[in-house]
């Protein structure tokens, strides 16, 4: 028959019109952490530069060299004393007090002897040349732990002639006094290393001072002092190199008249 049922045309049109299976949606748990990951990863590069820029931008500058030779001073053990010398014999009484505190085991009373100096220029037969000069002509300076022992190693050295202040119990110097006697030479080699750092040999760069062309100064002027280790001080003026620019002159120094050398920048009339 011709209309008889087929079973099997059935089976193929269910297989055909059966709708194939939708793929599976990822879980919400997953693509959280996907995000979280991503966000998390962003994070961390953005905070590493953020760091990055900010030790960039904390690099310490240049220290200052001044601020450097104050913070190094205090920081030393020790209090600083005037030994008074024979003029023109301070380098030598350094070396026989460096000498003595080796063969006397003084290594931990005394820790260091200094001579003041100070770079000038120097004129002579139409040369100019810089010279070291002393700064305190019979004097020197030292770091030292008062005991007897160190006060008899120092004071028994050679071309001593004794402590500043009470000869048995020397009064030590205020930092500040410390300060104005050794600042002036740490200033100076940070303006001439300035200097040559800019290739300026003329003594124009910035900070370095010019020097006085025209003298106005007489033998006897009382002048002040107003730059270098003796600022503040009255001196009497005793002889003027008008050639170099610089006078010879009296300033009273721990009670005491001493003969010191300035150029005309460092002085002015009162």
């Amino acid at each position: 028959m011709s209309d008889q049922y087929d079973s099997s045309d059935e089976n193929e049109a269910l297989e055909v019109t059966e709708s194939p299976e939708a793929p599976l949606a990822p879980e919400a748990g997953d693509g959280a952490e996907a995000t979280q990951d991503e966000s998390v990863t962003a994070e961390d590069v953005t905070a590493e530069d953020e760091t990055a820029e900010d030790e960039t931008a904390e690099e310490p500058a240049a220290d200052d060299p001044l601020e450097a030779f104050r913070r190094e001073l205090w920081a030393k053990p020790g209090e600083w004393y005037v030994v008074h010398t024979y003029s023109g014999m301070e380098k030598r009484v350094k070396q026989n007090l460096e000498n003595r505190i080796i063969s006397l085991n003084m290594e931990d009373y005394i820790h260091e002897i200094v001579v003041p100096t100070e770079e000038v220029a120097e004129i002579k037969n139409g040369q100019r040349k810089m010279v070291t000069r002393t700064v305190l002509p019979g004097y020197v300076l030292v770091r030292m732990d008062l005991t007897d022992e160190s006060w008899s190693a120092v004071r028994h050295t050679p071309s001593v002639t004794g402590f500043v202040g009470h000869s048995h119990e020397p009064v030590p110097l205020s930092m500040s006094e410390v300060e104005d006697m050794l600042a002036p030479a740490v200033v100076a080699v940070a303006e001439a290393e300035a200097a040559a750092a800019a290739g300026d040999t003329s003594g124009n760069a910035p900070g370095v001072k010019k020097p006085v062309e025209v003298a106005d100064f007489d033998v006897s002027d009382s002048v002040m002092v107003v730059d270098g280790p003796f600022a503040t001080l009255h001196a009497t003026i005793t002889e003027i190199n008008a050639e170099s620019q610089r006078v010879k002159a009296l300033v009273e120094i721990f009670g005491r008249e001493t003969p010191v050398e300035l150029s005309f920048s460092q002085i002015q009339k009162v």
